[in-house]
């Protein structure tokens, strides 16, 4: 029997020891050719792009000799103003990828003998990272269309008798949200979050090429699909697939996305439900590639996204 990927030597091509075992200099190199791949690990001025640039032999600051700005490694990157050393954050990263359902902040904060605030906060920013990366995409060819509900939990009664259904809409408290997921088939993946699924319609239009072919479930929420799309139905209660008519990837995303929610975070806030979901759409899409390919898009998307307004100062905002 043919071995799985995901236990193969191939699939580990980088490990928490090898990062740890980098002295502070060798962190930095890393760091610099991944960031400035494009001019061969050479700094390149954030500001005006100039490819000449001195190095401060005193501390590590570069020159731009075009502006004269000075900047750093981190400046204008998720890591800008950063207390923390170059390899603990490689670290950080390391640790992030490696966790196949997702790291907490807890088990984060724990590994790398920071703060909780700290942990919290850098992993939130590595989240905001891949989602940048779908901010502006569009599927076409095939595409699967399915929606799942997270948060609006009602703890349940003692007594059999004051039981409530809690899948009743009437049941649910007003935190509850719906994740609709479009994932193309054999290739990327397309999370967001609206408080019915038939408030996706629009987002649905915008983000599938005309032409594709769109599969769904029974839902009465995807009926306004047929108006837009080629669209191919599966009746659950019958079966989960009906030849090459399901929607077993969608469904795939949402396992992943489930076991993260209830077996590592055990609760996430319908405030940063957006984030997560962005975060294992990227882990199911990447699923088949070796942690230490994983390890450098994790760290370019970092690099690339510029500061964040979202995170920075977040816990000076937070009273």
């Amino acid at each position: 029997m043919a071995q799985h990927f995901l236990l193969s030597s191939k699939a580990r091509s980088l490990s928490l020891l090898s990062v740890m075992r980098m002295t502070d200099e060798d962190a930095y190199e890393v760091f610099k050719d991944i960031r400035w791949a494009a001019n061969d690990g050479d700094a390149i001025c954030p500001r005006c792009g100039c490819c000449a640039a001195y190095e401060y032999k005193a501390r590590k600051i570069y020159k731009c000799k075009g502006c004269d700005r000075q900047f750093s490694l981190t400046t204008d990157t998720l890591f800008a103003s950063r207390k923390m050393a170059i390899r603990d954050i490689l670290a950080a990263i390391a640790i992030f990828v490696n966790g196949a359902k997702g790291i907490s902040a807890l088990q984060l904060s724990r590994d790398l003998d920071c703060q909780y605030k700290t942990a919290y906060v850098l992993a939130h920013k590595l989240r905001e990272a891949l989602g940048a990366e779908v901010e502006d995409l569009a599927l076409h060819g095939s595409v699967e269309v399915d929606g799942a509900y997270f948060g609006g939990y009602v703890k349940q009664e003692n007594k059999k008798e004051d039981r409530k259904d809690r899948r009743l809409k009437e049941n649910q408290t007003g935190k509850r949200s719906v994740v609709v997921v479009l994932r193309e088939r054999g290739g990327r993946t397309l999370p967001r979050v609206f408080r019915s699924e038939a408030a996706s319609l629009d987002f649905i239009k915008s983000r599938v090429m005309p032409g594709s072919t769109v599969y769904a479930d029974e839902a009465s929420s995807w009926d306004g699909l047929h108006a837009m799309f080629d669209t191919r139905r599966i009746n659950h209660s019958v079966s989960f697939a009906d030849e090459d008519v399901c929607t077993n990837q969608a469904e795939s995303f949402f396992s992943r996305l489930r076991r993260a929610e209830i077996g590592t975070h055990h609760h996430v806030s319908g405030k940063y439900l957006q984030a997560y979901a962005n975060e294992n759409a990227w882990r199911e899409d990447y699923r088949r590639v070796s942690n230490g390919e994983q390890f450098a898009m994790v760290v370019g998307a970092a690099l690339t996204n510029g500061v964040s307004q979202q995170w920075k100062g977040y816990w000076q905002r937070v009273k």
